[in-house]
């Protein structure tokens, strides 16, 4: 069977066949779940741009709200050869290759103080790269041989947090933020990067944040080193850090 050849310059969702442009939609209404309601529904996704739109299911949530399924066509295309995303550029290293990489070129061991601040109660993503256990077979920053981690775990006022890395002399900052409603991500990971400057050590650092509506683009708009987003494990942030502190001249500490 011969494989269709795709135009990079017009791509668009495909459920069935190519190009079918097909794709499911998911949102709530303030209303009640109603036949009134369906029709809202395949409304808006017209004015979304999709084509025939169908309601596949309507859940009733109570006190007059609706979320809906819907399918629909898009009829728009994209040129993905004129995308150009910034990201992380490094190679990366597994566990071992970081280990060997800190024993050749910084020859002393680092230290890497990672918290969830602010407010955000949520400790995965930082759990998954700082605890020895790791995640998905990616063992955590904890286990690394040359790597002293320390796990502040959540609610850590940034205030806390630079204190504590202060203390401990630290190399690498990793903040770690999940909630992000009315851009709370945005207003905490601003007041990070003024206190460190502020305080006169955001140079002496590599600063880090991740979470699921993090990018490297963004991050680094805030003033940081790198941004990481999902799938990232332990292996993807320390090959960068440790990269980060050769190239920057920081593997003689300046505290």
């Amino acid at each position: 069977m011969a494989v269709e050849q795709v135009d990079l310059t017009k791509i668009k969702p495909y459920g069935d066949t190519m190009n079918d442009g097909m794709v499911q939609l998911c949102f709530t209404l303030p209303v009640p779940c109603e036949e009134e309601a369906k029709e809202a529904a395949k409304r808006l996704a017209l004015k979304m741009g999709l084509e025939e739109p169908a309601v596949t299911d309507a859940k009733d949530l109570g006190v007059g709200y609706t979320m809906f399924v819907m399918y629909g066509k898009c009829k728009h295309t994209v040129d993905y050869t004129q995308i150009e995303v910034p990201k992380v550029d490094v190679e990366i290293m597994d566990k071992y290759g970081v280990e060997d990489f800190i024993k050749e070129n910084i020859k002393r061991d680092i230290v890497i103080v990672g918290a969830c601040t602010g407010t955000d109660a949520h400790t995965v993503g930082i759990d998954a790269v700082m605890n020895m256990k790791g995640y998905a077979g990616h063992y955590g920053l904890e286990r690394y041989k040359g790597i002293e981690a320390h796990n502040l775990g959540s609610q850590v006022p940034n205030e806390e947090f630079i204190a504590k890395a202060i203390e401990l002399k630290a190399d690498v900052l990793l903040v770690s933020q999940i909630v992000t409603q009315k851009d709370v991500h945005i207003q905490n990971l601003t007041n990070l990067v003024e206190l460190l400057e502020a305080e006169g050590i955001r140079d002496k650092v590599v600063l880090v944040c991740g979470g699921p509506r993090i990018s490297h683009e963004l991050a680094k708009e805030l003033g940081y080193d790198a941004g990481f987003g999902t799938g990232t494990y332990a292996d993807n942030i320390a090959s960068f850090a440790v990269n980060e502190i050769v190239d920057r001249g920081l593997i003689t500490r300046e505290w």
